[in-house]
């Protein structure tokens, strides 16, 4: 396979913006999750003691947002990026932006809705089940971000890179670092059409 082009636009929150050329194939996978089984408590020493009201946690929203039902939804067919030409094409033309727990290639997109494809390499993540983690954790904070990418005129295939980094926290975190993105990109108004020499976003 031929080294692919840099990606000459990119921009950092973290300041880092160096692209290899090979990053495409290091990071490409079209790879779907197996079907999760669901889980079954154990019910064999009866029902436990319910907390009373006073004991119930406050922070309802982040157990919400973290709770392990959540990782077991999935993205309709048509929202997803499926073949490997899809992620190439992004990768080779797309802009590339760093984030703490993810990088992210985006380029406009031409189904007229929000595509993304997610990646989470050996290299990078480690053991298959860290990189199933890793995917679901990307995967929803795509798909709970529904309402941030409406918002977004233009329609972007995304592809989410995961970094190991995503693996020390719970979703809340990377659900938040992309809706940063999302706003980002949807207030710097990025052109339609794909520019070989787009200029770098600031904050």
């Amino acid at each position: 396979m031929r080294d692919f082009e840099r990606v000459h636009s990119r921009f950092s929150l973290l300041g880092e913006i160096n692209v290899e050329s090979n990053y495409a194939k290091e990071n490409i996978s079209t790879e779907q999750p197996p079907p999760r089984q669901k889980a079954r408590l154990s019910r064999t020493h009866g029902d436990k003691e319910r907390p009373r009201r006073d004991q119930t946690p406050s922070r309802q929203g982040s157990q919400a947002i973290n709770g392990s039902s959540l990782l077991d939804l999935s993205l309709p067919k048509e929202a997803r990026l499926l073949k490997r030409a899809e992620f190439l094409r992004v990768y080779e033309q797309g802009a590339r932006i760093e984030g703490r727990f993810m990088t992210v290639f985006i380029l406009p997109g031409e189904k007229g809705l929000h595509r993304v494809g997610i990646t989470a390499t050996k290299k990078a993540i480690g053991k298959a089940h860290d990189r199933n983690r890793a995917k679901r954790l990307l995967r929803e904070s795509f798909r709970l971000s529904k309402a941030e990418l409406d918002t977004v005129t233009q329609r972007f295939d995304w592809v989410l890179n995961a970094r190991r980094s995503i693996l020390y926290g719970k979703l809340e975190k990377p659900l938040a670092e992309f809706r940063q993105i999302v706003a980002k990109i949807g207030k710097e108004n990025l052109p339609a059409k794909h520019t070989k020499e787009r200029e770098n976003i600031e904050d």
